[in-house]
Parts: structure tokens; C-alpha cells; sequence
């Protein structure tokens, strides 16, 4: 699950140009990203406005807090991942529901509602 949550802390990362504050997100809201990796295990993302967030991996789920800074976000997991950064920050970029693209080696989209 370590390799698969830092994962998601990629899933807003692309190769287009960074925006800075909260609206990067704000597709987000109210809906689902999904990182799946090659093996094609899955973890379900749900930010919400008020910068927090939770998500799911299979049966196991997971909260936290999420802040944007100068085009880089970090996600803060209440309880922490052993031997994972906490908060983990990587750089961020906007993404429209629908969109899917490549993070590292993971597959990343935004889909409509909460799944």
C-alpha cells in the first residue's frame, strides 16, 4: 500500500505548467481520482474544498489534508504510512474530469462522482 499511496501523491503531477492555489483542484471536488499502477491495483482520491481528504485502497481507506504552495501540493495522512514522507509534496497541475494521463508509472484520470 506505501508504494501505491505515494503513488497518489503523483497523480496530480504532469508535464503542463503548474497553477498556483486551491483552483487546481476544484474538478476535484465532488469527484473521484484514480491512480492505478501496472499491476492494476487501484486507490480511489477524494479531495474536498475544505482541504481535506479521503480515499480508499481495496478495503482499506485513509484520510488526511491536502495544500497547495507555489505549484507543489502536499498530502498530509492521518495516520501516516511507515517509512513514507509525511506530508508527501509533489508538483501539481489542473486537470479536468475526464482527463487521464501518465504519472511516473502510474495511470492517473479524474472521473465524474464519487466511486
Amino acid at each position: 500500500m506505501r508504494a501505491l499511496i505515494f503513488g497518489a501523491a503523483i497523480v496530480i503531477a504532469s508535464a503542463s505548467a503548474a497553477l498556483a492555489g486551491d483552483e487546481v483542484l476544484a474538478s476535484r471536488f465532488g469527484n473521484t481520482t484514480i491512480t492505478k499502477d501496472a499491476a492494476g491495483a487501484e486507490i480511489h482520491i477524494y479531495y474536498a474544498a475544505d482541504h481535506t481528504l479521503t480515499g480508499k485502497q481495496g478495503a482499506t481507506a485513509f484520510k488526511g489534508t491536502w495544500k497547495i504552495d507555489a505549484g507543489t501540493i502536499c498530502l498530509t495522512l492521518d495516520p501516516a504510512i511507515p517509512n513514507t514522507p509525511n506530508p508527501n509534496c509533489v508538483p501539481v497541475s489542473e486537470h479536468k474530469v475526464g482527463d487521464s494521463w501518465s504519472a511516473g508509472p502510474y495511470t492517473v484520470s479524474v472521473v465524474a462522482g464519487i466511486q
